[in-house]
């Protein structure tokens, strides 16, 4: 991952993929202290790299933690499709449901940063793109039950049952199975 650089006479190192080593920093800072533990010098401190060297991949702290978030999106996503895919027709909406319970419980500080409204949508298009790819996941399966006209409503309403239990997982009020439980 490190190169020793002796061209031009001065002795440097460059990193191979300073974009993830900071996101990975990030990550391990945001699971060991929130969302305020994550800024961009100590994610370089922990990258190993120059306090500076995050400017050339994140304009700004927020900006590091929408990609942060960016990564718990499609995460959450890549969960539910996977759940939606093993289970029966009957039962997807209820594997997709026990997949977000899972995920919460599993990364609490992700989940806070993904939902807590430290970062907008609005000003990060990647984000905004995988939070709508996510609800889309939810969406599709809500689709292959209620008529297309009711599948928005009732993906929302779906969403926000589990939603719910699943901040009542993150912040420690239920476990996981009693929410899962909820599902059923």
């Amino acid at each position: 991952m490190w190169a020793l650089s002796t061209s031009g006479g001065d002795t440097a190192y460059h990193h191979g993929d300073l974009r993830r080593s900071l996101i990975a920093a990030a990550r391990d800072l945001l699971r060991a202290g929130g969302v305020e533990a994550v800024t961009l010098r100590e994610a370089a401190r922990l990258a190993g790299v120059s306090h500076n060297a995050p400017y050339r991949h994140f304009a700004s702290r927020e900006a590091l933690l929408a990609a942060l978030a960016t990564e718990g999106f499609r995460a959450l996503r890549k969960a539910l499709e996977e759940a939606g895919r093993r289970a029966e027709p009957p039962e997807r909406l209820t594997a997709l449901g026990r997949a977000y319970l899972r995920f919460a419980d599993a990364d609490r500080a992700t989940f806070r940063l993904m939902f807590g409204g430290v970062v907008e949508d609005a000003d990060h298009p990647d984000l905004a793109e995988a939070s709508s790819a996510t609800f889309g996941a939810l969406r599709s399966v809500v689709t292959e039950r209620e008529s297309p006209a009711g599948a928005e409503r009732d993906a929302l309403r779906a969403w926000a049952l589990v939603h719910g239990l699943a901040h009542l997982v993150a912040d420690r009020q239920i476990d996981a199975a009693r929410a899962e439980a909820c599902l059923k």
